[in-house]
């Protein structure tokens, strides 16, 4: 509120406001894709089809590789429909896909590590129906096999995926910090998630 000074009186003069509080309005907020159209979507899949099977002929096919239209759609989106920022990004993705040995990954390659119950998927969905993976960074070790963690890491993140109900596209990680501490600290490790999080888009 500003404060005036009135010259006939010598002295400040404060305007007196109205506190009465005015209604509020409803408003309502919705997110869109950038193209709503399903038929410009699919022609923009198709694109990005015919460019990997061009530029990456070499990538793999199927399930995940460069002729999977449910995973080009994901990464489509992921980069607001832009066609040259989906390929860059997805064969990217899907080279690190094959040479990590994504495909490989089960529940018996990871079982080891897996025991130690620092991560593990959720059995529930929570109430926004994502998929939930939780971390128990006390029991991580950055002395244990690096390579175990790692392969446990992106198993987990593909059993969540798996388990995404139809139309959500979110996980939920939770990273339960109790009793952790400068033991269980792995700068590597967290490097090692936040650059694997880029090829899940």
């Amino acid at each position: 509120m500003a404060l005036r000074t009135c010259q006939n009186l010598g002295r400040p003069f404060i305007p007196s406001v109205n506190l009465t509080k005015s209604p509020l309005r409803n408003c309502k907020f919705s997110v869109h894709d950038c193209v709503s159209d399903p038929n410009q979507s699919h022609k923009l899949v198709l694109e990005v089809k015919d460019k990997l099977e061009r530029d990456y002929y070499s990538l793999p096919v199927g399930k995940n590789g460069r002729d999977d239209e449910d995973m080009i759609l994901w990464f489509l989106r992921d980069r607001k429909f832009r066609v040259d920022e989906a390929v860059s990004k997805l064969s990217k993705a899907i080279k690190w896909r094959r040479e990590f040995g994504v495909s490989d990954l089960c529940e018996e390659s990871v079982e080891s590590i897996a025991e130690t119950g620092k991560a593990y998927v959720h059995d529930c969905l929570d109430v926004c129906d994502r998929p939930v993976l939780v971390v128990v960074a006390s029991k991580h070790y950055p002395d244990h096999d690096p390579v175990q963690n790692e392969k446990l890491c992106v198993f987990l993140i593909e059993k969540a995926l798996a388990k995404l109900p139809a139309g959500k596209e979110e996980i939920l990680g939770i990273f339960d910090l109790r009793a952790f501490g400068t033991d269980n600290a792995d700068l590597k490790f967290l490097t090692f998630l936040v650059d694997t999080n880029g090829h899940f888009a």
